[in-house]
């Protein structure tokens, strides 16, 4: 199985790579993402909850995902992690994920703990102006997680950028592969494919 980590600034095209490749490469293969892996805090209001900062590494269970990694790669199933935005809590999931021939895990801190960097195959950072980030992360945070343009606003100016600035933007230094243009550059999708197919074929 090749493991493969997608790191990015929140809005730059992780997920949308991550879609391109699997359908490029036309094989057995998985998406973990890393926003699944939010910690609970199930007793904290909804009200403080949504006051956490969300874009902070340690608000992730890395060790829980370094598990559930290291489980597909050793050809274990898993039930996938699930998160509801709009509660910002985690439910419950049925979904049984098998190992595959590709294994895909995505997140604005994908290449924050060295255990799973040490697993990856290759690693691939998304490179977007911050100013098409944000515009991509308002729409989809109004369309899929039900919030306003204010509390949006508010939560870019108090962490987002900040934390993008103190660790997101940083992770470039740790890829294999630099991508540009988002994740429907259609060149590198089909640069990537090739190589991943070969490495698959060795």
């Amino acid at each position: 199985m090749l493991f493969i980590g997608i790191c990015g600034a929140s809005g730059s095209g992780k997920s949308t790579l991550s879609e391109e490749l699997l359908r490029a490469l036309n094989t057995s293969s998985t998406v973990i993402n890393q926003d699944a892996y939010y910690l609970d805090y199930p007793h904290l209001s909804y009200e403080e909850r949504s006051q956490l900062n969300f874009d902070e590494p340690k608000i992730f269970d890395h060790d829980q995902l370094l598990q559930d990694i290291t489980d597909l790669l050793d050809g274990k199933p898993i039930i996938r992690k699930a998160y509801d935005f709009t509660k910002h809590a985690r439910v419950k999931s049925d979904e049984v994920i098998y190992p595959g021939d590709v294994l895909i895990m995505e997140g604005i801190h994908a290449f924050y703990d060295k255990r799973l960097c040490d697993q990856m195959f290759l690693k691939l950072f998304i490179n977007v102006e911050p100013d098409i980030c944000l515009l991509r992360r308002i729409n989809r945070d109004i369309k899929e997680r039900e919030r306003s343009i204010d509390s949006i606003s508010a939560q870019y100016l108090a962490t987002v950028k900040p934390m993008y600035d103190k660790y997101i933007r940083n992770y470039i230094h740790q890829a294999d592969v630099i991508v540009t243009r988002g994740g429907k550059n259609a060149r590198i999708v089909e640069i990537l494919a090739g190589y991943l197919r070969d490495a698959l074929e060795k």
